[in-house]
């Protein structure tokens, strides 16, 4: 039997990279998948913006319309944009805590009745920068902590309920965003070489490694893990500098 028959999973954020990754890695497995984001998907999509508080509720709601149920809710859609302190507007400090931590939140809350009924997953991609920091990145790595907390009080609050909450936290991934951030670099393939030299395995990680992650946390395999966040990074939070 298929891990994920007769499950209906939503996926945020999968037009491409480790939502794509997953979202494909689920309905492999069986589930029935819904996929939110911006633009459409090769899935049953449901266009939104998660900018707009109201989208969430919307989202749900159109899952509970056309399937009747939710098993596993993977938050993945999020949003990251450069600036010190002080060259981070207000606007754009509100908008990076909205997008990476309050829609997740929202999300959550109006799914728990549905994965209450399921005795559901819920699985939060969170990052390395909810851990330590990158420069110049505060609003993100603000946000992505928040999700990790997040993880932690859902888990808590709701497991009496039957529903697990868990955080998978990334590393560098070979996504379109960051291939695209490589590309622009005066050398890329230096850069390129340069950013696998900082894990232990000397490489940077792909979408469906961290997806493989997600998938099983979201599987009845992970059935007493809850309230975890699990980095998956090659290593690169382990390694000390060198003195």
């Amino acid at each position: 039997m298929s891990v994920f028959a007769g499950k209906v999973a939503l996926v945020t954020g999968a037009s491409s990279g480790m939502g794509q990754a997953t979202a494909r890695m689920l309905a492999e497995g069986g589930a029935r998948v819904f996929t939110a984001q911006r633009g459409v998907s090769e899935f049953e999509t449901v266009s939104a913006d998660f900018a707009d508080p109201e989208m969430p509720e919307r989202v749900i709601g159109t899952v509970r319309e056309a399937a009747g149920q939710l098993d596993i809710l993977i938050n993945n859609a999020g949003v990251m944009r450069e600036g010190t302190v002080e060259e981070t507007s207000l606007d754009d400090w509100h908008m990076q805590l909205h997008v990476n931590l309050t829609a997740p939140f929202l999300l959550i809350r109006h799914a728990m009745p549905l994965l209450r009924a399921t005795r559901g997953a819920i699985v939060n991609v969170g990052s390395i920068e909810g851990l330590g920091s990158n420069p110049r990145h505060p609003a993100y790595g603000a946000s992505k902590a928040g999700l990790h907390g997040l993880t932690r009080a859902v888990a808590v609050d709701h497991g009496p309920d039957g529903v697990r909450c868990n955080a998978v936290a990334p590393g560098w991934i070979d996504t379109d965003l960051n291939e695209a951030f490589i590309d622009g670099q005066p050398d890329p393939a230096a850069f390129r070489a340069q950013i696998g030299g900082i894990h232990p395995l000397r490489r940077t990680g792909g979408p469906e490694e961290v997806a493989q992650l997600i998938c099983w946390l979201a599987s009845d395999a992970a059935s007493f893990v809850t309230g975890q966040v699990y980095a998956i990074d090659g290593g690169r939070t382990a390694q000390l500098s060198l003195p």
